[in-house]
């Protein structure tokens, strides 16, 4: 921090800045100026859920040298909303100067740089992903799109199908650990969050004689267009909106988004198109403010052995549409209610172009919450309740329809002929005790759901943070989550897979210890973090092999799984370096024989990620703004994973395990920016190397992409 032009001693100063007891800074009890908002400075909040109001930055403000002015940032702690000082657990963020500088072509892309979680895609520029958090499995983890929860049921392949543009993202955070007492079932291993921009469009200057001023605009316009190796060819725009202040003194911002890319794909029947629209609106005023935000992605892809080595030309077109709207009160109570929906429509053919093995399923999930948290002398109180329905559907997952079919396909000659629905009700509690150096997060859900549980159960939680000195910052939780199956674990029968009816809920009880330290000496600002995790888990869930000639099958096991984290970031401006390592060791408990398994037991054992951001030419402008300036991101990733996937050749099983070999590859991306414009050009996998995420499904290696971004 700095104070420019303030002479008076002890004095900090804050502009547009909140009182309120939730503020970000609220603790200080007084005002503050902030120079340049520092990369790390969320690495360690507790960021489940943020609300609309963010930081107000540009993409390039932290370089410009210009002050960066703080709106209210009010971060949930867990229920209740706590401040970035007052977190009490570890939690990964990915900031919007990251997601421009990366080489990424999708968010998957993006959660690569994250140690803790570990992408296996099936196909390049993120189009059929899986993502995992901690050893766990994609079907393991919670997906929010600002802090509303988008988790497919039908199964977590596609969970990660996306609505939003790179150009929407402010942040991305990934909690690690069960979460299960906030967000209910999915978050047995943890959380993503993807928080969009709410930022007003930009001042423009305005001449008054001999004086230049700056004026608020009404609207910005981003747009850019993009190509290169493969065919590969896209475009996305992104419109921003604010309104002046009303006769109730209510303000108004929205945005709306939309992108196409297509590509001939990197291998054999990979080619693919995608498409993204998104849509968002906040409207503050002075007792409550309302929220709403609606999606739609489609993608149809060529899934080249995608989902079995014994069928290499597969298909998949996938039309999701999203929706949520709520408000929230201010004050001491503060009183949240919001209602959501998710539609998801899915083809999938097991040879492309052919009805046999194609499939049909129409997924849907609505529901509506509320929240409600206190704020009183012994720290925050927070209750809420959640009730929500999910069914299916479809040619292949669910019970039989008896009786007259009543459901069409769209756009097909043909009706679902089997259909599955279940409700979920939760109720949670928590309570946060917020002293000068230590936070204790005390909560537990009580769980009901008609096809699984016979009454309520209980699922506890516990999270404490300590500061002993102004620069530490120690952590320790202990956790307790769940998952229900889905209805492709349940149901899903093939020539390769098999279902499973009996399955139990998987349950883990997750334990983590961790620590951060900062150091802020002049132009250097150093932070390290290390954490600990231990989740013992029961009846997980996985897709297994118990022969050579056997189908998959999907069935229950007991696992545990353990490691530890470390991650550093160096600032010495203008150079960034950032370091991370993961280490993680599985512990079965069980003794049935497993010949291979498909995802739970195929984890990284060891992963390494450093980036490294410099300038390479820099020429500031006369009046003090952006100028012109060459920038370069380095990315190298190394990663060792354990398990083994069955060969196959010519689409027939060779009956031989090939174990996964270690990889690493290394990314670039160029930036030349203006205030008006940006050229890039980005090159991944620059060694060209051949690697697997999953058996048989080779990666694209070299991928050259050349782009250029306008801005009004």
């Amino acid at each position: 921090m700095y104070r420019k032009g303030n002479k008076r001693t002890g004095i900090v100063t804050f502009r547009r800045f909140c009182r309120g007891g939730y503020a970000v800074f609220a603790s200080l009890h007084r005002e503050v100026r902030i120079g340049v908002l520092a990369i790390g400075m969320f690495a360690s909040v507790n960021l489940p859920k943020v609300q609309a109001k963010q930081i107000v930055t540009s993409p390039d403000a932290d370089e410009d040298g210009k002050e960066t002015e703080l709106s209210e940032v009010s971060v949930v702690g867990s229920m209740a909303p706590l401040s970035a000082l007052q977190s009490a657990r570890i939690v990964s963020v990915i900031t919007s100067q990251q997601i421009a500088s990366s080489a990424a072509q999708s968010v998957n892309d993006l959660l690569k740089l994250a140690v803790g979680v570990d992408v296996r895609q099936r196909g390049g520029f993120g189009i059929q992903t899986d993502i995992s958090i901690d050893g766990g499995t994609f079907d393991q983890i919670t997906i929010l799109l600002n802090g509303v929860n988008i988790t497919s049921p039908q199964t977590g392949h596609l969970s990660a199908d996306f609505p939003v543009n790179l150009s929407d993202i402010e942040r991305i955070e990934v909690l690690e650990g069960a979460a299960s007492r906030v967000y209910g079932a999915s978050a047995f291993g943890g959380a993503i969050n993807i928080v969009t921009k709410t930022d007003s469009p930009p001042a423009l200057p305005v001449r008054e004689g001999a004086i230049t001023k700056e004026k608020q605009s009404r609207f910005a316009l981003e747009a850019g267009v993009q190509g290169g190796s493969y065919a590969t060819f896209g475009g996305d725009a992104r419109l921003s909106l604010h309104s002046t202040p009303s006769l109730t003194g209510g303000v108004g911002s929205g945005s709306l988004s939309a992108s196409y890319l297509r590509s001939d794909g990197a291998t054999v029947n990979s080619d693919f198109q995608r498409g993204n629209a998104f849509v968002r609106g906040v409207w503050e005023m002075k007792h409550v403010n309302a929220d709403l935000q609606g999606g739609y992605s489609m993608k149809d892809y060529g899934a080249n052995t995608f989902y079995s080595a014994a069928y290499p030309n597969q298909y998949e077109r996938n039309r999701r549409f999203i929706f949520s709207c709520g408000a929230e009160t201010k004050g001491r109570l503060r009183i949240h209610p919001e209602i959501y929906f998710n539609y998801l429509l899915d083809n999938f053919e097991l040879i492309r172009d052919e009805t046999f093995g194609e499939n049909f399923h129409r997924t849907s999930v609505y529901g509506a919450r509320v929240t409600a948290d206190y704020r009183w002398a012994a720290g925050r109180t927070a209750v809420g309740a959640d009730i929500h329905g999910d069914e299916i559907y479809s040619t292949a997952l669910g019970k039989p329809i008896t009786g007259e079919l009543i459901y069409q396909v769209p756009n097909e000659d043909i009706y679902y002929t089997r259909h599955d629905a279940r409700t979920n009700v939760s109720f949670n509690v928590e309570h946060n005790l917020l002293l000068e150096r230590f936070t204790a997060s005390v909560g537990v859900l009580a769980n009901y759901n008609n096809r699984f549980d016979s009454g309520l159960s209980f699922y506890p939680g516990i999270d404490l943070a300590y500061t002993p000195a102004p620069n530490w910052r120690l952590f320790a939780s202990y956790n307790k989550g769940f998952r229900l199956p889905t209805y492709t674990d349940l149901y899903y029968k093939s020539p390769t897979l098999e279902g499973n009816l009996d399955l139990k809920a998987e349950e883990s009880h997750s334990f983590q210890l961790g620590a951060k330290f900062n150091c802020q000496l002049s132009i250097v600002h150093s932070q390290f973090s290390a954490k600990l995790f231990y989740h013992r888990g029961s009846n997980l869930i996985d897709w297994v092999m118990y022969a050579p000639t056997d189908v998959f099958h999907s069935a229950n096991f007991d696992l545990d799984n353990m490691g530890f984290q470390l991650q550093s970031t160096l600032n010495v401006s203008p150079f960034t370096l950032n370091l991370s390592y993961a280490f993680m060791h599985q512990r079965r408990r069980d003794d049935v024989e497993i010949y291979k398994s498909n995802y739970a037991m195929e984890y990284l054992r060891h992963k390494f990620v450093a980036t490294v951001d410099h300038p390479v030419f820099v020429r500031p402008a006369a009046d003090g703004s952006m100028g012109k300036r060459l920038t370069a991101s380095w990315t190298l990733r190394w990663q060792d994973r354990m398990g083994s996937y069955l060969l196959y050749e010519n689409a027939q099983s060779t009956g031989q395990l090939v174990s996964y070999k270690p990889y690493a590859t290394l990314d670039l991306k160029v930036r030349w920016q203006t205030s008006r414009y940006e050229l890039w050009a980005e090159g991944t996998n620059l060694t060209n190397h051949t690697y697997y995420d999953l058996g048989n499904i080779p990666q694209p290696g070299l991928v050259l992409l050349a782009g250029l971004r306008l801005r009004l």
